[in-house]
């Protein structure tokens, strides 16, 4: 016979135990069942919490860069600049009470244009970022803005010299560009320090130029934007051999016009080595200038140390340096607090690519914490036109001057001296800071003769 089950009375469906009740009027075994229920809830809670806080989606950045190839130094900043972002916004960062990880999605270009379009392409179609960035160089910034504007997708770029840019994409100042912003100094900066440094000395005004045929050459010999006309106007004679491939082995021509025309100002925009070739070839055949500024060339310490002795009092435009009186926003640091943690994490001597890759990094990060509907690029770019950010470079604000999508970063003229002794064998000082008072000048410029 079945026992008789009572209000207080639980049988076992399995067994058929009967257990006996509570006082509270619950069986143990009910009273273990019901415990281990309650836990089960709880821990599915948490692992529904942390799976609910997993799915939310990242903000997935594209980031185009040349880390190898012939321009390979432009990038060399940039996993010291990256290793500093993630730490920066390690936490994620809050959008409408949401708080999103952000992925950097970094694509190599091998320094060549083509490959740059392609994964950049590929970042938008493939991968969907939610912005692209790029840097330093026409080969890299102007392929990538080209494949955001087809396509759509917000796009921030610096370190090529806005016209560049600007001109070397198609741009029209009365309409500029939709879905791609640049930050960068002009040519017009560049001939300012230039000429600032060029007239500190006695010299004949004969100018010498080496404008390869590339972006960046074709953007300085341009007759309505480039140097020409600044030449003109402030009485400079130039002598122009014409447009070469800047990779070119030999120099001869250029040199023997020089010489006949006493040329004894250099000015120029070339590629590192193509540079190291043209000095080897004018110290061969007994040409010596007063004074050589060379654009691109002379902006790494590598570059210097390169050219062995021949390095010293070489001039160029000095795009960022650490006595920019500016700080991150990023991470409260100066430039030489920066340039200090780089030679001291990396053994290696600071390199004006810090501040252009770490500036971009923050102009990108104060726009995300801007955007009001992630899913929404048109958002995105909003944030971007509004940008108003101190950084290491100084303020970055798109105000439409000296175009719609530019804004200018600061600019001087350097110098690199010979330390002798020092730790590193080159040291560059800024010695003209006309076109930008803030940023003090360290000494006074010295002829090469």
């Amino acid at each position: 016979m079945e026992p008789k089950k009572s209000q207080n009375t639980a049988l076992n469906a399995c067994s058929g135990e009967v257990q006996q009740p509570t006082k509270l009027g619950i069986s143990r075994r009910k009273f273990v069942q019901s415990s281990a229920a309650a836990a089960a809830i709880v821990a599915a809670g948490a692992t529904l919490s942390k799976y609910a806080y997993a799915a939310v989606r990242p903000i997935r950045i594209g980031w185009v860069t040349p880390k190898t190839g012939s321009v390979a130094a432009f990038a060399a900043a940039d996993d010291f600049v990256l290793a500093g972002t993630r730490k920066a916004i390690a936490n994620g960062i809050s959008i409408g009470g949401v708080t999103h990880p952000v992925e950097f999605l970094v694509r190599d270009t091998r320094s060549d244009p083509n490959r740059a379009a392609q994964v950049a392409a590929e970042l938008i179609k493939t991968d969907k970022v939610d912005l692209l960035i790029a840097a330093m160089v026409p080969e890299t910034t102007n392929p990538v803005a080209d494949q955001a504007e087809i396509n759509g997708v917000p796009c921030l770029t610096s370190g090529t010299p806005w016209q560049a840019y600007f001109f070397g994409r198609g741009g029209k100042p009365d309409k500029g560009f939709e879905w791609t912003y640049h930050f960068c100094w002009g040519l017009e900066d560049c001939i300012i320090s230039y000429m600032g440094m060029w007239d500190s000395l006695p010299t004949n005004k004969t100018v010498g130029v080496l404008y390869g045929n590339d972006k960046d050459g074709n953007a300085f010999a341009d007759k309505d934007f480039g140097v020409p006309p600044f030449l003109v106007k402030r009485g400079f004679k130039m002598v122009d051999p014409g447009r070469f491939d800047p990779m070119t082995s030999d120099f001869s021509a250029p040199i023997a016009l020089f010489k006949s025309q006493d040329v004894e100002i250099i000015n120029g925009v070339l590629p590192p080595a193509a540079f190291a070739t043209f000095w080897s070839q004018a110290a061969q055949q007994g040409f010596r200038p007063k004074i050589c500024t060379m654009g691109k060339a002379l902006l790494f310490p590598s570059a210097l140390d390169s050219l062995g002795d021949q390095g010293d009092l070489l001039t160029n435009e000095v795009w960022w340096t650490p006595t920019y009186p500016f700080k991150s926003s990023l991470t409260g640091q100066t430039p030489a607090q920066m340039c200090e943690q780089w030679e001291r994490e990396t053994g290696k001597q600071w390199t004006q690519p810090i501040g252009f890759q770490h500036s971009l990094m923050e102009v990108t990060v104060d726009v995300l914490k801007r955007i009001k509907n992630v899913d929404s690029p048109a958002s995105i770019l909003d944030a971007i036109r509004t940008t108003k950010v101190n950084t290491v470079m100084g303020l970055i604000e798109f105000t439409g001057n000296p175009v719609k999508n530019v804004c200018k970063t600061p600019l001087v003229g350097g110098q690199w001296v010979r330390t002798h002794g020092k730790k590193f064998k080159y040291e560059l000082q800024v010695v003209n800071n006309d076109n930008n008072k803030a940023i003090p000048v360290q000494a006074k410029v010295r002829p090469l003769a």
